[in-house]
């Protein structure tokens, strides 16, 4: 889909190699201590890191963070920065918001985890009832979780097996997900470590926005259940279609298919994520990342049909054996900060304030992108922003993931955080929080701008 032009193949990749060069050397003359540590925990710390994605951050280490607090970090050599990936949506509350803080405190002093029930769950489901106009609700510790125990529902209570995603999607570390296009066919995605079986055994994978694909694979009947994201969000962001979305819901319940809408990402559309905004209707919602303020929570709902379903068909003593739940899901610490984020923190006056943000950054974007003519585009959704390096908007993720640039979006971040800016790692995206403020947005547009100034002098 990348379509060439005069100026984008004008882009001098000896400048650009140059330009990282003297970048990486401004990072590590002025990160020593992250450095150091670094080093040091390369001695007990697979690669240095303690989770393996920490690995991919511009520059030779990672900064080592000291302290956060609100839309802003201080690493260990004592640099501030404006923080756009906010944990890549963990922390899209900001960082310690005070009501969580003090919920996590008090409840922290009272006992942290029973395997058993405390009020505040009640009070967390009734609230996912309101916003999300699902009836049940269960708790787990991760959207990947989440997702998976989805699916185990959804080949329960249809008796299929199959689970159909979208090319280039992202669920966490779904097995099912890890799949692609490969000339039209279905095979395991690059870097797919250690797969169970080939995913083409388990899964079905369509683009997305193609209808008469989607309806194809239904009509097998083979298909427990959809897995989506409403927008696609680690490829850049991919809008649906106008109609995709009732075209997907008619073709799911003509075919007898569950669909799990997964808003980990896009509940920065709005209090009540994508799936209120556009008023969808999944059979399962699952949520994860910012539920909690940073601490590890998700919880996935589903519908008043579902529920029975499930209930028939699951019996008490088989409950603890079946490959859904865990030992700390549900646990009274993150209740009381699920509580509090979507009481006091993840309010309607929050995304009030963030949408706009994010309407102000791809603004200053789309400005600096004009002014030096670079075939590229910035989408917006919700509080979240994202730039690709095309000047066309992809309609699905085998175009998106052909914009991608590796070694012009390493030179694009580590270029910003040496000017105290954090992007998130994995593609080029920007999120707003509460504490997020109009100037932490227009550093990033100064320094947008200087980086495509020096690339296409």
């Amino acid at each position: 889909m990348k379509t060439a032009t005069s100026r984008e193949e004008s882009l001098d990749r000896v400048r650009l190699r140059s330009l990282m060069r003297r970048e990486e050397e401004r990072f590590a003359a002025t990160h020593p201590k992250s450095k150091a540590l670094f080093e040091r925990a390369r001695q007990s710390l697979l690669g240095g890191v303690p989770m393996n994605w920490m690995a991919k951050w511009a520059g030779a280490f990672p900064v080592f963070v000291a302290e956060a607090r609100g839309a802003r970090f201080t690493d260990v050599d004592g640099h501030e920065y404006v923080d756009l990936c906010l944990g890549d949506t963990g922390a899209m509350t900001g960082h310690s918001p005070e009501p969580a803080l003090r919920a996590i405190a008090d409840q922290a002093a009272r006992g942290i985890t029973f395997m058993l029930p405390t009020e505040n769950a009640i009070w967390v489901g009734e609230e996912l009832q309101r916003r999300f106009r699902l009836p049940y609700w269960q708790f787990c510790l991760t959207a990947t979780d989440a997702n998976r125990f989805s699916i185990r529902l959804a080949r329960e209570v249809t008796q299929r097996k199959l689970v159909l995603v979208f090319n280039y999607c992202y669920h966490g570390t779904v097995d099912e997900s890890f799949i692609t296009l490969k000339d039209g066919a279905p095979a395991p995605r690059r870097g797919n470590i250690g797969p169970p079986v080939n995913p083409a055994v388990t899964t079905r994978v369509v683009e997305f926005n193609d209808v008469d694909a989607l309806e194809k694979e239904l009509a097998s009947h083979e298909i427990a259940c959809v897995l989506c994201e409403p927008a696609m969000t680690n490829v850049g962001i991919v809008h649906p279609d106008p109609g995709y979305h009732q075209a997907l819901r008619s073709l799911t319940r003509k075919h007898g298919t569950l669909l799990i809408v997964d808003e980990t990402h896009t509940i920065c559309a709005g209090p009540g994520g994508f799936t209120r905004e556009h008023e969808l209707e999944p059979d399962f919602f699952v949520l994860g990342k910012p539920l909690a303020s940073g601490l590890p929570a998700a919880t996935y709902g589903f519908t008043q049909e579902v529920g029975e379903r499930i209930l028939q068909r699951i019996k008490v003593e088989d409950c603890d054996t079946g490959g859904i739940g865990g030992t700390l899901a549900g646990n009274a610490l993150s209740l009381a900060a699920m509580r509090a984020t979507l009481e006091r923190v993840l309010t309607p006056a929050a995304f009030a304030h963030m949408v706009p943000l994010a309407e102000r950054f791809t603004s200053g974007v789309e400005a600096a992108i004009a002014e030096f003519s670079v075939p590229w585009h910035v989408t917006r959704l919700g509080c979240r922003a994202e730039y690709l390096f095309t000047a066309e908007r992809p309609r699905n993720g085998a175009q998106a993931a052909a914009a991608m640039d590796f070694e012009l979006e390493r030179f694009m971040h580590l270029y910003a955080l040496n000017r105290g800016i954090l992007l998130t790692p994995f593609h080029n995206m920007a999120l707003m929080s509460p504490a997020t403020t109009a100037a932490d947005v227009d550093q990033h547009t100064r320094v947008f701008r200087e980086a495509v100034a020096e690339l296409l002098p």
